[in-house]
């Protein structure tokens, strides 16, 4: 194994085809000691910049600063995005050994007075240094980062906040790792083939594959979202369904080794006493004061006009889903595992329109065609697969981005599911985009989903929601692709939380227009185009169950302000306080609760930020209203987003970028035109 720092390819530069990650050359012993030298490396520079004796200038301050920790920066991505999808017992352990580690460094960085007053200077002196507006932007987020991580705590404090980030740092990996197994440790068993009535077929041939794949007769069906989501919405089998919805809406909250009630607990504490250390009242008010809402009245006042906006209108859709049950010969009170399944039916018979007849249109290889044509035509970008690329594991394919002649980077697409990879999308990256006098790199980014993968002879064809999920995360990626800032702190995706998600979904409305569709909606059998028809039932179904929809994103984001307004510590179970503030239309289930799986505040960085999605719908719906004004396809108006938005990553304010765009400040209207539309 190698061991030896001298040969640790983590630490060497990479001879490999746009110097990517040599995955073959990485063991797992690798990790451990490439991290803690770069660890060493990092503090070594980082003291030689607090200890220079040159008066502070931008480029021996800052650009040293963006630079110190290059080699930590590019080791540690590799090992958590495996970590993410592609883990091991081993890698777990590895992780959770070396996060104490990481934190504990960072910390110390932005808690050393030096470099403080060295960047403080700077900023002082700002008007003085013809500086860009990107640098500006630099040096301000420095500051403010050196702030909320307690660099003015006195001693004591600050040895309080370097252990509560140390013990944050460890819970949010183990809640991650937790839902992960917790997901993996279920699954349900078939063996009488009359429980299969209502599935499809492509979801039978999946479930009987993965059955064999385990040495098991019949069907096996998992928490995983190919399989858990149409189970779902198509089984017949009533009490299969409730156990399956019951598994998967009790991950984390079944006792046991998995069990992450107490480590909810934790974190929500722990984030409370870090605010309080800095003077907030609670975790929300600290985190939300680097986001465009700002405060925490902002946000409660945002969640509850769009509640009451919505709730009757999902109590509508709750209402008809109960009427149509009830005529087509159901008995007694709806359930939360009921609710996919009818709503389902109900949309079969008021569109005479079956969802499942979208999916031999939507084979995933002429899905990705089709966006990647889809760039073509709006950005002038080229995907083209390299198998020199070596990617970590088989299902991964590798693309080298060009716009026209120029390199823009390399795109990693992993698609498919297993029990390594924790459920859900998202995008990630190697490496991001840099271009320093020291540094000039061009990132690599890569999109995870999990969609079913070819049984047989069938290709992998995806929904028209893992469609939009797709296009969603392409969004994501793009953002991080056609970045063109110069400090990696602020390339790409790096943006106030409640503004990331506004290039991703502008990229979902281009799902529901006739003439995109028209470019990759292929029959996989026939090669027949999506039927004209069809596409009518895609538009018109558009807004079916949105009230419904829309009121459950709204709880998500209620439970997620539920727990991080808490000005006192946590002293009951998540699941009474999650059931406590959302608005919930069916029968609470005993034992089941969202939070104990809700990675997304828990593991990832959406505490306090889950709204973010329905702020950046609002200026999604004002930015695409430009798209559809000047014609889906204009070349101008997306050469306009580009420059404006996607270029600038962080360099500029959320609300410069936007008004540069549009030429004016947001306007809900086109949002609310929208939700009139829906609801």
């Amino acid at each position: 194994m190698h061991t030896e720092i001298s040969s640790n390819p983590l630490l060497q530069e990479w001879d490999t085809p746009r110097q990517t990650v040599p995955f073959s050359r990485i063991a797992e012993a690798d990790y451990a000691p490439a991290i803690r030298k770069a660890i060493e490396l990092s503090r070594n520079e980082v003291e030689r910049i607090a200890m220079q004796a040159d008066a502070p200038t931008f480029d021996n301050t800052m650009e040293a600063l963006e630079n110190s920790s290059r080699m930590l920066d590019r080791a540690a991505a590799v090992l958590f995005n495996l970590n993410e999808c592609c883990t091991t017992d081993t890698l777990q352990a590895i992780v959770e050994e070396l996060v104490p580690e990481i934190t504990r460094f960072e910390t110390g960085v932005w808690m050393d007075r030096r470099l403080y007053e060295r960047v403080d200077s700077l900023w002082e002196r700002r008007n003085a240094l013809d500086l860009t507006a990107e640098q500006l932007q630099l040096i301000e987020t420095y500051m403010q980062r050196f702030v909320r991580n307690g660099v003015n705590l006195d001693d004591d404090k600050k040895r309080q906040f370097a252990g509560n980030a140390e013990r944050l740092s460890a819970l949010t990996e183990q809640f991650g790792r937790n839902a992960l197994n917790d997901t993996n440790d279920f699954t349900l068993h078939i063996v009488d083939a009359d429980d299969l009535r209502g599935l499809p077929d492509t979801v039978v041939h999946a479930a009987r594959e993965e059955a064999k794949k385990r040495g098991l007769d019949g069907w096996l069906f998992t928490l995983q979202a190919p399989s858990y989501r149409p189970f779902m919405t198509f089984a017949e089998n009533r009490e299969l369904r409730r156990q399956m919805w019951v598994a998967y809406n009790s991950r984390g909250n079944r006792a046991g080794g998995n069990d992450n009630n107490e480590t909810i607990r934790q974190i929500v504490d722990l984030r409370l006493q870090q605010a309080r250390l800095l003077g907030y009242g609670c975790y929300a008010a600290y985190s939300l004061q680097r986001t465009m809402a700002h405060d925490v009245e902002t946000v409660e006042h945002f969640l509850d006009n769009l509640l009451q906006a919505c709730e009757p209108h999902a109590v509508d859709d709750l209402r008809a889903v109960e009427r149509y049950a009830h005529e087509n010969g159901f008995e007694g009170a709806l359930q939360c595992w009921d609710f996919s399944y009818w709503s389902e039916q109900l949309k079969k018979e008021r569109y005479a329109f079956d969802s499942e007849l979208l999916r031999p249109y939507f084979r995933l290889e002429r899905v990705r065609q089709g966006i990647f044509h889809l760039y073509g035509v709006l950005y002038g970008l080229s995907f083209v697969e390299n198998d020199n690329i070596e990617v970590y594991h088989p299902d991964v394919k590798a693309y080298e981005v060009f716009d026209g002649t120029d390199f823009l980077g390399v795109l990693y697409l992993d698609m498919f599911p297993r029990a390594s990879k924790r459920s859900g999308a998202w995008m990630t990256d190697f490496r991001p985009q840099a271009d320093m006098s020291c540094r000039r790199e061009r990132p690599h980014i890569q999109i995870v989903c999990n969609f079913a993968k070819p049984v047989g002879d069938t290709p992998s064809l995806l929904s028209f929601d893992e469609l939009t999920t797709f296009m969603h995360e392409f969004g994501h990626a793009m953002h991080g692709m056609l970045s063109r800032v110069h400090y990696p702190s602020l390339s790409g995706t790096s943006v106030k939380r409640d503004f990331v998600e506004m290039p991703s979904q502008v990229m979902e409305n281009w799902c529901y227009e006739p003439e995109f569709l028209a470019t990759f909606a292929q029959h996989y059998l026939t090669g027949e185009t999506i039927p004209d028809e069809y596409v009518e039932k895609i538009v018109r179904s558009k807004y079916f169950m949105s009230g419904w929809l829309f009121l459950r994103q709204l709880n998500f984001g209620l439970t997620d302000m539920a727990f991080h307004t808490l000005e006192a510590p946590l002293t009951v179970a998540p699941e009474a306080l999650e059931h406590s503030v959302m608005h919930e239309l069916l029968p609470v289930v005993p034992g089941t609760c969202t939070s104990t799986a809700f990675t997304h505040i828990f593991a990832g960085g959406y505490a306090a930020g889950y709204y973010g999605y329905k702020w950046a719908e609002a200026l999604d719906a004002d930015i695409f209203s430009r798209f559809k004004r000047d014609g889906i396809f204009n070349k101008e108006t997306a050469a306009a987003f580009r420059h404006e938005i996607l270029e600038k990553g962080g360099s500029e304010p959320p609300a410069v970028l936007f008004r540069n765009f549009m030429g004016r400040d947001p306007d809900n209207g086109a949002l609310l035109k929208r939700i009139e539309s829906a609801l």
